[in-house]
């Protein structure tokens, strides 16, 4: 305790002089739009390069484990690409008409969170590269989120894992649709609400991103039935939804944008606006 009080004393004037240049840098920045603009964008570029560094530390250690999944998604490739009797006649690959509707560009998660009611993650790619907001977020397994706002360099994105972010999915092989949601409870798990008690489904049944979607390419895979439960206020199916993703362990991702969205909503909105009248 004597040798605390001693250093203390001894270095009275050093550290006097350090609590008030502190106290004026934090005067200076709350009292001066531009150096708390500054500072601001010191800091999240500072954040962004720390998570950069960290995620290549791990990325690092799961390399074998990355190789493994993409020697995985290279033989389903192969298995579409040799089961296409074009493909292995001409060598070539018939793009669908649709996917000339989006382009698609590729991401790094650096940061994620998935034990929150709200969950965002953090990319490596920002408006440098074509990326804004009410993007798709997907992978090789599905659905990830919407990417919410932008920097240069970096974007977040509201994660599936999100209690108020809803989207359009729809059971696979069929017209009926409803919202996905997630109840705050379990990671590996969603819900798809609304769904009319006609949908005939069954347990193991899959879920896909619908047609009603202004973000979302139709058919991105989400999870598998698990359970079914009848809603006794609406009447109505939810179902909870098994992830194909695994939201706690992310690595690249495909970052698509819906070049009609725009035009989609206009004219719904119009239709909206004449029934009304």
């Amino acid at each position: 305790m004597q040798q605390i009080i001693y250093f203390l004393i001894k270095n009275s004037y050093r550290l006097l002089f350090l609590l008030l240049l502190s106290i004026s840098l934090v005067l200076t920045i709350q009292s001066h739009s531009y150096h708390r603009s500054e500072y601001i964008n010191s800091a999240n570029s500072l954040s962004g390069y720390t998570y950069t560094q960290i995620s290549n530390i791990k990325e690092y250690f799961g390399l074998r484990a990355k190789n493994e999944e993409l020697a995985q998604e290279n033989a389903r490739l192969k298995q579409i690409l040799f089961n296409k009797k074009d493909t292995v006649l001409n060598g070539k690959i018939k793009v669908p008409n649709i996917l000339s509707d989006f382009t698609v560009l590729q991401a790094r998660v650096i940061k994620n969170s998935y034990d929150k009611q709200e969950n965002f993650l953090t990319l490596d790619r920002g408006s440098l590269k074509g990326i804004h907001s009410d993007m798709a977020v997907i992978n090789d397994r599905g659905v990830v989120g919407i990417v919410d706002k932008t920097t240069k360099n970096f974007a977040t994105v509201i994660s599936i894992l999100h209690t108020n972010n809803p989207m359009n999915g729809k059971i696979k092989n069929s017209n009926h649709f409803g919202s996905i949601t997630w109840d705050g409870k379990n990671a590996g798990y969603v819900q798809l609400i609304d769904v009319p008690k006609l949908a005939t489904l069954k347990k193991g049944d899959s879920i896909v991103t619908g047609a009603q979607s202004y973000i979302f390419p139709e058919n991105i895979p989400i999870g598998k039935i698990d359970k079914i439960f009848i809603d006794k206020n609406t009447n109505k199916f939810v179902i909870n939804v098994r992830l194909f993703n695994d939201m706690t362990n992310l690595g690249y991702v495909y970052i698509v944008e819906n070049k009609k969205k725009r035009e989609k909503e206009i004219v719904e909105a119009a239709s909206e606006k004449g029934t009304t009248k």
